[in-house]
C-alpha cells in the first residue's frame, strides 16, 4: 500500500508538471487525492504548484475541514469543488484543477469542446462541456459542476479554467493534458480552414473500442445526458454539438471568439 508521504510526493510532482507546462500561473490551480471515505490530501492556498514539497500538503475531511496542516498552510479555497466531485462520483480518487491556456480560452469564449477531431480525444474524453460561471471559493462552482460530473470526466469552467478527475492522480492529470491538447488542436485546425470532423460511424467505432478496453470513468460511449433517446454519441447533441449548424459559420465563430479572448487580435 502506498504511504501518505509517497502520495504527497506525487501531488508535488504533478504540481510541478502543470506549472512547468504553463497550465497554471503564480499560485493558481489545485490538486487533491482521496485517501478513504473521510480523508483527503490537497494542495494549499497561496502557494505555487511548481515549488511544493510534501510538508506543504494538507489533509481535510469530506466536508473540507482541516485534519492536518503544517505551519500556516491552509487548504485551497476551491476544496468545495473537489469535495462535490468526490461526493457525487464515488469512483473518483483524484481531482485536478488548472488554467491551461487554450482550454481556458475556449471556456472564456463560451465554446465547449465537442467536435470529434481526433481518435484519442474521442476515446479518452468524448465531450468536454462548460459549467456555468461561479464565484471562486463559493458553492456556486460546485453547484455548476454538479450538473456535469455524472456524465463527463472533464469540464471547462466558464471564465475560469478546467477540471478533470479520475480513479488515480496520474489519470486525472493525463485528462488535463488531453483537454489542453484537444483545445490546442481545435484552435489550430480552425485557423487552417476548419477541422475535418470524424463521421458518426467513425465515432461509434471508437466508442466501441473504448468499451472493449474496459476504460473507467464516465463517457458518452456509455452514457450521455443530451441523448436519452437511445443515441450514444454526444458530439451531435443539440445543446453542445455542431450538427444542424453551418460549419463555416461555426468555424468563423470559434476563431473570432478565441482569438479575441486570447488577445491575439
Amino acid at each position: 500500500m502506498v504511504s501518505e508521504y509517497e502520495i504527497k510526493k506525487e501531488i508535488c510532482e504533478i504540481g510541478r508538471r502543470i506549472y512547468n507546462k504553463g497550465m497554471v500561473a503564480a499560485n493558481d490551480g489545485n490538486i487533491s487525492v482521496k485517501l478513504n471515505e473521510n480523508e483527503f490530501l490537497c494542495t494549499p492556498t497561496g502557494v505555487s504548484k511548481g515549488f511544493m514539497t510534501p510538508e506543504y500538503i494538507c489533509k481535510v475531511d469530506k466536508n473540507g475541514k482541516v485534519l492536518q496542516a503544517n505551519g500556516n498552510f491552509k487548504p485551497s479555497s476551491e476544496i468545495k469543488m473537489h469535495m462535490r466531485v468526490y461526493k457525487e462520483r464515488p469512483d473518483v480518487n483524484s481531482v485536478v484543477h488548472a488554467h491551461p491556456m487554450y482550454a481556458t480560452g475556449f471556456a472564456i469564449a463560451g465554446i465547449p469542446l465537442t467536435q470529434p477531431i481526433m481518435p484519442e480525444a474521442v476515446i479518452t474524453l468524448g465531450c468536454v462541456p462548460i459549467a456555468e460561471y461561479g464565484t471562486p471559493s463559493t458553492e456556486e462552482i460546485p453547484d455548476a459542476v454538479s450538473k456535469y460530473v455524472q456524465y463527463y470526466d472533464a469540464v471547462l469552467l466558464e471564465n475560469h479554467g478546467a477540471l478533470t478527475y479520475s480513479d488515480s492522480l496520474l489519470a486525472a492529470y493525463h485528462k488535463m493534458e488531453s483537454v489542453e491538447f484537444y483545445a490546442q488542436l481545435l484552435f489550430i485546425s480552425t485557423q487552417l480552414g476548419g477541422p475535418k470532423e470524424l463521421s458518426e460511424a467513425q465515432v461509434q467505432r471508437l466508442y466501441e473500442i473504448r468499451r472493449q478496453f474496459g476504460m473507467t470513468g464516465k463517457h458518452p460511449a456509455d452514457l450521455c445526458q443530451n441523448n436519452k433517446d437511445g443515441k450514444t454519441s454526444c458530439h451531435g447533441c443539440s445543446e453542445h454539438g455542431s450538427k444542424g449548424t453551418d460549419t463555416d459559420a461555426l468555424v468563423s465563430e470559434i476563431a473570432s471568439k478565441v482569438i479575441q479572448q486570447l488577445g491575439l487580435k
